[in-house]
């Protein structure tokens, strides 16, 4: 039924639990198992279905997040969240599109569970800390609480400065040339001289198993002179997570880039090369607040 209260509010419950866990194999889990609660539940005692449907994703969330937070400690190199393919309009809703961009799940990858919970749904939903609290099993006092923690954690580990899409895109389409033509110099000066790149292989794809620092260390890395296929790379302009992004085809096989800009630079690379969170990129997310 298309007026059914879960179909109506599926990509804002989609978007909360994405969020939480920064992975959409694990959201579209999470949102099934919901499904089969809410298919289960009398909707004539539901007084409102919206945040009886967000609580119950969150819930379910939090349980899937406290079981993945083992297999992510034992993973391969570096966790990078999964990129979603996701259009223009997106980024029209700037918080919106703040709370997805790479750089934020990265942040909202150190709190705790509850601390991210608590952090998503009212920072990026603005829901009432009661809602929250009968959410997450705390009292409301106690959500404030953890909800002050979690932002000034939050606030302390997100890039400083916030960025126009166009100047995003301009940047971002600097850095693609350069790779597509393997000029490291062109490279280096899109970069700050302190960039960090992050890259995701997960033991599947090559990649860095910790962060690379430094324009020329990275440039280098990225330049890639020891390819297999010495031909210049594809690489073209897409939206991901909200903001002008990279996708690119190294040795044959894709690869998603996400970049924080700074100053007219680029301050920090997220590359993912894990074929398994690659699956996203060919249909937008439907992702709302």
């Amino acid at each position: 039924m298309t007026d059914d209260p879960f179909v109506v509010h599926r990509s804002l419950l989609f978007t909360v639990a994405y969020e939480m866990l920064g992975s959409a194999a694990d959201a579209e889990d999470v949102l099934q198992e919901s499904w089969l609660r809410w298919a289960d539940v009398d909707r004539a005692e539901v007084r409102d279905p919206r945040s009886y449907l967000v609580r119950t994703v969150t819930r379910q969330a939090l349980n899937r997040l406290r079981t993945l937070s083992r297999s992510r400690e034992e993973y391969v190199g570096e966790w990078l969240p999964e990129p979603l393919l996701t259009s223009p309009d997106v980024a029209e809703d700037v918080e919106l599109a703040e709370s997805v961009s790479m750089a934020m799940l990265t942040v909202l990858e150190t709190l705790g569970p509850t601390e991210r919970a608590v952090f998503v749904l009212r920072e990026v939903f603005a829901m009432p800390y009661g809602e929250i609290a009968g959410a997450v099993g705390k009292s409301a006092a106690a959500v404030r609480q953890i909800g002050r923690r979690a932002r000034e954690h939050v606030t302390a580990g997100r890039p400083r400065v916030q960025v126009s899409r166009s100047e995003q895109q301009a940047v971002v389409e600097r850095f693609l040339a350069a790779l597509r033509t393997g000029k490291l110099q062109e490279l280096m000066e899109v970069m700050a001289p302190d960039v960090v790149l992050i890259a995701d292989g997960g033991g599947i794809a090559a990649a860095a198993l910790v962060p690379l620092h430094g324009a020329d260390l990275v440039a280098r890395i990225l330049g890639r002179a020891d390819r297999v296929d010495p031909t210049p790379l594809e690489a073209t302009t897409v939206w991901l997570n909200g903001a002008p992004a990279g996708r690119i085809e190294v040795d044959g096989e894709p690869a998603a880039v996400s970049l924080v800009v700074e100053d007219g630079r680029i301050t920090r690379i997220y590359l993912v090369r894990n074929p398994e969170k690659l699956t996203r990129l060919t249909e937008p997310a439907s992702l709302a607040r």
